[in-house]
C-alpha cells in the first residue's frame, strides 16, 4: 500500500512535466510569450533542483509523511494558480510554487520506500516505482494532447487538483509516521548558499547552450562563476556549521558516493539523448511530431518493463553487477545511435532506443537501491534527495552537452567542407559526435559503478 501510494504521487508529478512540454506551442500562441516560453519549463526545473536537498533535510528533521503531504498540498495550489494564469510571467511565478511542491514529492518518495522495505526488497520496490515514473512519461503526451484539444491549455493544470486531493487522502491513510532526527536548528545560511548557487549555475549552463547567448557571453560566464563560487562557500560552511544541511561525512560512504556519481553521469547521457533525438527524427528522418513521439515511446515503454526486473535481480545478485551491466547495455545503445543516418527507417531508430532504455532500466533501480542501502537511517531523506538532485543536475548538463557538441561539430564540418551548417551532412556529423561522446561517458560510468563495492549497511 505504501508503494502504491508513493508510485501514484511519482506518476502524477512526472505526468505533469511531460504534459506541460507538449502544451508549450499552444501556450506560446495564446499568451503571446515569444521566445520567453522556455521559462515555463526552466522555472519549474530550477526551483525543483535547487530545493531538493532542503526538502530531504526537512524530512529527516520533521518526518517524511508530514513533508510529503505538504508537498502535495503546495503542488495542488500551484497547479490551480497555473490554471488561472493571465500572462506568461504570472504562469512562471505559479510554476515556481508548483515546482516547490514537486521537489518535496521527488525528494522524499524514495526515502519512504526505503523505510517501508527491507534491504532485500528495496531494489524491486524502487524498480516498480521506476515503472510508475516511466508510465507518467508515456501517458503525458497522450493525455496532454486530449486535454489540449478539448479543454484548452488550462486543463493540463486543473486536472492535478482532484488527482492531488486523492493522493493526499491516500497518503494520510496509508503512510506510516517515520522516525525523526529532531530539530537541532535548520541551516538557513547553508540552504540559501545552495539555493542561489545551484540556480545561478543551472541558469548559466542553460543560457550557455542557447544560440542566443553562447558560452563566451558575459552573462553566462558571470552566472556560472557565481554559481561555482557560492557552492564552494556552501561546502566550506557545511564543514563548520554544527547542524549542517548536508553531512559531508556521507560522501565517505563509498557505495553512496559511487551511486550518486553514476546517477549524475548516466543522466547527463540521457539528457543529451532527449535533446538530440527529437531533432534527428523530425529534421533528418522528416517524421511528423506525432510519429516521432510514437517512436520515442519505445524508451519509456521498455524502461517500465526493465526497471522492476533490474530491481528484482539486484536484490538477488547485488546492485553492483546489475547496475554496471545495465550501463554497458546503455553505452551500446548510444554507440549504435552514433551511426545514425538520414536513410534510416523508423525501425532502425526504434530498436536502438529500446536497447538504450533497457540498459537504463537495469541501471537505475539497482543504483538507487544501493545508495539508500548505504545511507544511515537518520540520513536516508537527504540521501534520497541527493539522488533526485543528481538526476536533475545531470539532465540539465546533458541537454547543454548535447547541444554544445552537436552545434560545435556541425559548424566545424561546415567550415572544412564549405557547406551550410544546416546541411544534412553537417547535421549528421554533429549528432553522431554527440552520441559518441555520451557512449564514452557511460563507459567511464561503468568503472565508477563497479568501484562501489558491496559492503552495505545492514538495516
Amino acid at each position: 500500500m505504501v508503494l502504491g501510494t508513493v508510485a501514484f504521487g511519482s506518476f502524477m508529478a512526472t505526468l505533469d512535466s511531460s504534459i506541460v512540454n507538449i502544451a508549450l506551442p499552444t501556450i506560446r500562441r495564446e499568451l503571446n510569450t515569444g521566445d520567453n516560453v522556455e521559462w515555463i519549463v526552466l522555472s519549474y526545473l530550477l526551483v525543483t533542483t535547487s530545493t531538493l536537498l532542503i526538502m530531504g533535510r526537512l524530512s529527516d528533521m520533521f518526518g517524511r509523511k508530514r513533508v510529503y503531504m505538504t508537498g502535495f498540498g503546495v503542488f495542488i495550489l500551484g497547479s490551480f494558480l497555473c490554471g488561472i494564469s493571465w500572462s506568461l510571467w504570472s504562469l512562471v511565478v505559479f510554476r515556481l510554487v508548483q515546482g516547490l511542491g514537486a521537489s518535496m514529492i521527488f525528494a522524499i518518495g524514495p526515502a519512504i520506500i526505503g523505510d517501508a522495505f527491507s534491504q532485500q526488497e528495496r531494489g524491486k520496490a524502487l524498480g516498480l516505482l521506476g515503472t510508475a515514473v516511466a508510465a507518467g512519461s508515456t501517458t503525458g503526451p497522450v493525455a496532454g494532447g486530449l486535454l489540449l484539444q478539448h479543454f484548452g491549455w488550462e486543463s493540463i493544470f486543473f486536472v492535478n487538483v482532484p488527482i492531488g486531493l486523492i493522493a493526499i487522502w491516500r497518503a494520510s491513510v496509508v503512510l506510516p509516521a517515520s522516525a525523526v532526527a529532531g530539530s537541532k536548528g535548520f541551516d538557513i545560511p547553508g540552504a540559501l548558499l545552495f539555493l542561489v548557487g545551484v540556480t545561478s549555475l543551472l541558469t548559466g549552463v542553460d543560457f550557455g547552450a542557447s544560440p542566443d547567448h553562447g558560452w563566451a557571453h558575459p552573462t553566462v560566464m558571470f552566472l556560472i562563476a557565481a554559481g561555482i563560487l557560492l557552492l564552494g562557500c556552501f561546502f566550506y560552511w557545511e564543514k563548520r556549521y554544527p547542524a549542517p544541511l548536508l553531512q559531508l561525512k556521507l560522501f565517505r560512504i563509498k557505495p553512496l558516493t559511487a551511486a550518486l556519481a553514476a546517477t549524475g553521469l548516466a543522466f547527463i547521457a540521457n539528457g543529451s539523448n532527449l535533446y538530440v533525438l527529437p531533432f534527428f527524427l523530425q529534421q533528418l528522418l522528416r517524421l511528423s511530431p506525432q510519429n516521432a513521439g510514437f517512436i520515442m515511446l519505445a524508451g519509456p515503454l521498455t524502461l517500465s518493463i526493465a526497471a522492476p526486473i533490474g530491481g528484482y535481480l539486484s536484490d538477488k545478485m547485488g546492485a553492483r553487477w546489475i547496475a554496471s551491466a545495465g550501463l554497458l547495455l546503455m553505452a551500446t545503445g548510444h554507440f549504435l545511435l552514433s551511426f545514425l543516418h538520414d536513410q534510416w527507417t523508423w525501425h532502425d531508430a526504434t530498436w536502438r532506443i529500446a536497447l538504450m532504455s533497457l540498459g537504463f532500466g537495469f541501471f537505475q533501480s539497482p543504483n538507487s537501491s544501493s545508495a539508500l542501502n548505504s545511507a544511515p537511517v537518520a540520513e536516508r531523506g537527504i540521501a534520497s534527495s541527493l539522488i533526485a538532485f543528481m538526476r536533475n543536475l545531470g539532465l540539465v548538463f546533458g541537454i547543454s552537452l548535447g547541444a554544445t557538441v552537436w552545434y560545435a561539430t556541425r559548424n566545424s564540418y561546415s567550415m572544412h567542407h564549405l557547406v551550410s551548417p544546416e546541411s544534412i551532412a553537417a547535421q549528421i556529423d554533429g549528432m553522431q559526435m554527440a552520441y559518441r561522446v555520451t557512449a564514452g561517458l557511460i563507459l567511464i560510468t561503468v568503472f565508477i559503478s563497479l568501484s562501489r563495492g558491496s559492503n552495505l549497511l545492514k538495516q
